[in-house]
């Protein structure tokens, strides 16, 4: 089963870009039945990530983490905060190219898909169960109240990226 971790992380990322693009693809109109989906299916991947191959790559280390990990940690922090208030272009904007650096740091050369592929060894097979086996994570509404969207802004600062405003 080579790089079958790798593959199915890589491979959820593609989907859940490609569930993005297409609840965008009106200039004017945001497809929140897509939209939802895809927030369905990050909060569920980063999920798996946060409970599932974080944990495991500390414990085939020996206790330590990846050296990436907080880094990523904080990325997952503004990726969940701005799922939190009703899409809008500057929302759509902003987890756009904060996905950008945050995927590429997972799926590069050297990047912390490879060494979760590298480390798991016999426990691949287990592992790559747990990950397919995770469940959805339950999904609240859109908060809507003015005060979300400065809290957003704020996580999205903590994790050292801008917030985009609407174009």
């Amino acid at each position: 089963m080579p790089r079958a971790l790798y593959q199915y992380l890589s491979d959820d990322h593609d989907r859940l870009d490609a569930l993005l693009q297409r609840a965008v693809a009106k200039p004017d109109a945001i497809e929140m039945a897509l939209y939802g989906e895809f927030r369905k299916g990050l909060l569920r991947h980063v999920g798996i990530e946060e409970r599932i191959v974080f944990p495991a790559i500390e414990r085939l280390q020996g206790g330590r983490r990846a050296a990436v990990t907080d880094r990523l940690r904080l990325d997952h922090g503004a990726i969940v905060a701005l799922l939190v208030p009703p899409p809008s272009p500057s929302i759509v904007a902003t987890l756009r190219s904060i996905l950008q650096v945050h995927n590429a740091l997972e799926e590069e050369e050297g990047g912390l898909y490879q060494l979760y592929e590298e480390l798991a060894g016999s426990a691949a097979e287990g592992l790559l169960g747990q990950m397919k086996a995770a469940p959805e994570v339950p999904v609240v509404p859109y908060n809507e109240r003015p005060n979300v969207l400065e809290a957003t802004q704020r996580a999205v600062e903590r994790a050292g990226y801008t917030f985009h405003t609407a174009p």
